[in-house]
């Protein structure tokens, strides 16, 4: 995991590019909220969940990772007093290595 400070649009495509691997990336706003994208964009007016749950879950499957279907959902859905607590909960519940 690592953290790119203002690393700006398409960041995370030009990283898969140049890495040839897949990757996620979380941005935040003001700790209060964080936009997670896995090579796309979903605007929040169009957030279903649960096709937003079966993309997180392909992604992981793609990146060779064990995802943990309801803890996903769980991380998706809850609410933290900070965003990054949600994000980091969305890794583990991806299956990153190392993510806490």
């Amino acid at each position: 995991m690592t953290d790119f400070v203002d690393a700006g649009r398409r960041s995370l495509a030009k990283l898969v590019q140049s890495t040839g691997t897949s990757a996620v990336m979380v941005s935040f706003l003001d700790s209060d909220v964080g936009f997670v994208e896995a090579l796309y964009e979903m605007p929040l007016e169009h957030f279903p969940i649960e096709p937003a749950v079966a993309s997180a879950l392909a992604w992981s499957a793609a990146a060779g990772l064990t995802p943990d279907e309801e803890a996903i959902r769980q991380t998706l859905t809850g609410s933290a007093l900070f965003a990054e607590q949600l994000s980091s909960a969305l890794m583990v519940a991806l299956g990153l290595p190392g993510a806490t």
